[in-house]
């Protein structure tokens, strides 16, 4: 029998404990935690994969529009002749050619179009378009109602095979879900595009169709995504022009769809927020879903709440008593023993909270760690966390010896150096987005090198531009001369690799420098939320601009620099000739050929 008193005790007892797993429990409950939750989740659980080979995009992209003009005066003309052109040869035919685009009402003006696209749809029997439903977005029961929608005019929904595009938004704007299919007015159930695709490459193929997944209770199933682009780079007007051998295309599944800025079909997925991704890619992404029969379903959300109730009242208990090195243990256990499990349930079909385990115990870990601990940790970490990323580790030791330093921002004198790529936004424009970024990592880690290996701050990375300066956080011997040893480094040690890409790629690249001695406020700056050690100024303003001037290839330095470095360097005036944006006549440009000096 249950003794009562003892129980209420026990409650009285750990009520403070009891009070704090509730209150962190009902935080979660409410939804605060959505937005964080979510892209915690999005990142543990959406990463790309291999895409499927079978599956191709084919872009109604610039280059089409630019020379067919505007989508609704040719794609109706022209899309028959690329489907005739995909099906020509019946031994190496797509298995299916889905087209996302609406293709719906006659076209009274050119009849004998639209007959002969129907027509060649018909003919092959490998095509699905798209259709339209007309939803009341204020509504969740987009599965229970009959809607009314958009279909292909009469002859090619005849012709034609046809699902809806719906895209569900989750209440943040991601795209995370999908909707398997709808009731439309005049037909009853309407499967999805992806779907009907799926469906008919699987009759194609002889094989049999994985069962659609289980879905929620408004219809929607979630999404494990693969690739942001199933793009191969091949454009509509490629195989308008016949540049691309049909063969290419036997077997596959060939998704034609909208692949240019601003024709309304850009969409952002829990694979990246940070690119839009076609709508086209999502259905490509479902495609290959059905085809590998995954779908992972959210898990009972009474049964996570009661998960956390019971970890968050076990930590709080175990954090008020346990010693400090058992808590830290304890704490990083559970935070990424949780993000484990996680991984191990998703891939069994089940998505847990990733955030709100690890988040709880993180809260009552730092609440229950030492005051007095904190306080006495507390300079050393801010030096470490402002600086660790910024300084060559021989000034970090220093300053974590007891080097002082003034965060909160003071004028000192410093050597400010600029760089950046010549020729690196048209080469981005006109190399694959992966390329570009392999280079610019080469260039940041060059750059990155030279700056640490002659003692300097790396203030910050703008795009394909490199800031660092010397002398500060700690005065420095000769900081003029160390700027510009890392300038005359990064300008050799950069021919490498301009060879290298142009070797690989075919791109020229060159670097300009640009070095000023001058004084400038240093510190922390920033708000709150984001706050950088840096430097502001005219000297800073003058050394970019110098950077901006030179050529590739090129140290620019200011007067001020050369007399400073005096005969240890080998310059050349310009005299006035390259005119500063915010400078007076008569400021000095010099360009800097070589040091005489050596580091011993």
């Amino acid at each position: 029998m249950l003794d009562m008193e003892n129980f209420w005790k026990w409650i009285l007892l750990h009520s403070r404990e009891l009070w704090i797993a509730f209150l962190i429990s009902a935080i979660a409950a409410s939804n605060w935690l959505d937005e964080l939750d979510n892209r915690v989740s999005d990142r543990l659980y959406q990463k790309p994969g291999v895409i499927n080979s079978d599956i191709v995009v084919v872009g109604i992209d610039s280059r089409t529009l630019e020379k067919l003009g505007p989508l609704s005066s040719w794609l109706r003309r022209e899309m028959p002749k690329v489907i005739d052109y995909l099906n020509g040869d019946p031994s190496t035919r797509p298995a299916v050619i889905g087209l996302d685009f609406l293709f719906t009402g006659d076209n009274p003006e050119a009849p004998e179009v639209d007959e002969y696209f129907a027509a060649t749809a018909a003919k092959y029997n490998n095509i699905v378009v798209a259709s339209d439903v007309i939803t009341d977005d204020s509504t969740d029961d987009l599965w229970d109602k009959t809607w009314p929608w958009d279909s292909p005019y009469h002859a090619l929904n005849i012709a034609t095979e046809n699902g809806h595009i719906c895209e569900p938004f989750d209440d943040d704007g991601i795209v995370r879900h999908q909707l398997l299919y709808v009731n439309v007015e005049g037909r009853g159930r309407l499967y999805s595009f992806a779907r009907v695709i799926y469906d008919k490459w699987c009759q194609v193929k002889g094989i049999a169709p994985n069962p659609p997944p289980s879905t929620e209770d408004n219809g929607l199933f979630r999404l494990p995504f693969t690739a942001k682009s199933y793009s191969q780079g091949i454009s509509f007007i490629d195989l308008l022009e016949g540049k691309v051998d049909a063969d290419f295309f036997d077997d596959k599944i060939i998704l034609f769809g909208s692949y240019a800025p601003g024709m309304g079909d850009e969409f952002s997925t829990a694979l990246d927020r940070s690119t839009s991704v076609y709508g086209v890619d999502i259905h490509a992404n479902a495609i290959q879903a059905f085809q590998a029969g995954f779908f992972p379903r959210e898990a009972d959300e009474n049964f996570q709440l009661i998960i956390l109730f019971l970890v968050s009242f076990m930590a709080v208990n175990f954090f008020r008593s346990g010693k400090m090195n058992h808590v830290l243990a304890t704490w990083l256990i559970i935070s990424f023993g949780w993000i484990a499990l996680c991984k191990i349930f998703y891939a069994n079909g089940i998505i847990l909270h990733a955030l709100w385990v690890p988040l709880a115990v993180s809260v009552l870990f730092v609440g229950a760690v030492a005051f007095n601990y904190i306080h006495a940790r507390a300079e050393r970490d801010m030096v470490t966390t402002t600086f660790g990323r910024y300084v060559d580790p021989t000034i970090m030791r220093q300053l974590l010896k007891g080097g002082t330093v003034d965060v909160g921002g003071s004028l000192k004198n410093i050597a400010v150096l600029f760089v950046d790529i010549r020729g690196f936004t048209t080469m981005s424009e006109q190399l694959p987005p992966s390329t570009v970024v392999e280079i610019l990592n080469q260039y940041l880690t060059l750059t990155t090198n030279c700056i640490r290996r002659h003692h300097g701050t790396l203030d910050k990375f703008v795009g394909d531009c490199t800031m660092a300066f010397w002398n500060a956080p700690l005065p420095q011997e000769n900081p003029v001369l160390l700027a510009c040893r890392a300038a005359v480094d990064m300008i050799r040690e950069s021919e490498n690799l301009r060879a290298e890409i142009k070797s690989r790629y075919g791109r020229e690249i060159a670097f300009g420098v640009g070095v000023h001695w001058g004084s400038a406020v240093v510190g922390n700056i920033g708000s709150p939320f984001r706050m950088d050690y840096t430097a502001i100024g005219d000297t800073v303003n003058t050394a970019a601009r110098l950077e901006a001037n030179a050529p590739g290839g090129k140290i620019f330095i200011s007067r001020a620099v050369a007399d400073i470095l005096g005969s240890r360097a080998n310059v050349t005036s310009l005299g006035n000739s390259i005119k500063l944006k915010g400078k007076a006549e008569g400021f000095e440009v010099l360009t800097l050929n070589s040091l005489n000096d050596s580091e011993g």
